[in-house]
């Protein structure tokens, strides 16, 4: 998979590429001779994850300064990143933001959030790159949605609806554009060892009163395995995604989670 020759050249786009998840995306895609542009909030994490790669890999790693909470600077955003490193071959819609209250608690700035940071956003970027992913002869979408996008999980409503829409988004444009060389997927992982669950263990521990280690234990409980998701195995599932052997699946929604989620 490491070695696969259709994504030398090839230019791909994380959100949320400066740490986790979307990191190691980044590092994965990299390895395979990618050209890679990132996103983020933190100019600085940006620059040392860009360095980081690059002494790694080699090659040119661009950054863009992206907060997609604020749709106005979406567009100008790709202005930049298309003028820097041409046509976008491959994105990977990756950044996100879980914030957990009871329904009755959700105000309305949380829930708005939610959705613009974790759908709006991948909408948005979506509609910058798909007019020339339509005509293209070869590109990529995935959606990192989680498995809060197949099943409900209580007192986070507000980010299970956002990745239930970011699912439904990813199966509807997927059949709108079957009949072009363009696959639309997302992958769906379960509790991983990102900065994201290490903020949900310190506020379960701080709710709860239980001490880190439990609280980290009650997570990993939840996968089958017993272990929370390492960030690798999902830009794994990326590359096959984004290879030549995988241009017959298109809309799918993969659960990469030990088990907890299975078809039915």
């Amino acid at each position: 998979m490491a070695d696969d020759a259709s994504l030398r050249g090839r230019t791909a786009l994380i959100t949320g590429g400066s740490r986790g998840i979307g990191l190691a995306i980044a590092n994965a895609l990299a390895g395979c001779g990618a050209t890679l542009v990132i996103t983020g909030r933190d100019t600085a994490r940006l620059a040392s994850a860009a360095a980081e790669i690059e002494r790694t890999h080699g090659g040119k790693v661009h950054t863009v300064s992206l907060d997609l909470a604020d749709g106005s600077s979406v567009a100008p955003a790709f202005q930049s990143m298309r003028a820097a490193a041409g046509p976008i071959d491959i994105l990977v819609n990756n950044a996100g933001e879980a914030a957990s209250a009871p329904l009755l608690r959700t105000d309305t700035a949380l829930w708005q959030r939610m959705l613009d940071v974790n759908l709006t956003g991948a909408w948005l970027c979506i509609r910058e790159t798909l007019p020339a992913m339509m005509s293209a002869d070869y590109a990529r979408i995935i959606n990192i949605a989680s498995t809060a996008g197949l099943v409900g999980y209580a007192y986070v409503t507000a980010y299970v609806a956002a990745k239930h829409g970011l699912v439904g988004l990813t199966r509807s444009l997927a059949l709108e554009t079957a009949r072009s060389k363009l696959t639309v997927n997302a992958i769906c992982p379960g509790y991983t060892d990102t900065d994201l669950v290490r903020d949900a263990v310190a506020n379960i521990a701080s709710k709860t009163g239980k001490s880190t280690e439990a609280a980290r234990a009650s997570l990993s409980a939840v996968n089958p395995q017993g272990r929370l998701v390492q960030p690798e195995e999902i830009a794994q599932c990326v590359l096959w995604l984004c290879s030549t052997a995988a241009s017959s699946v298109t809309g799918q929604s993969i659960p990469i989670a030990g088990g907890e989620v299975m078809s039915r």
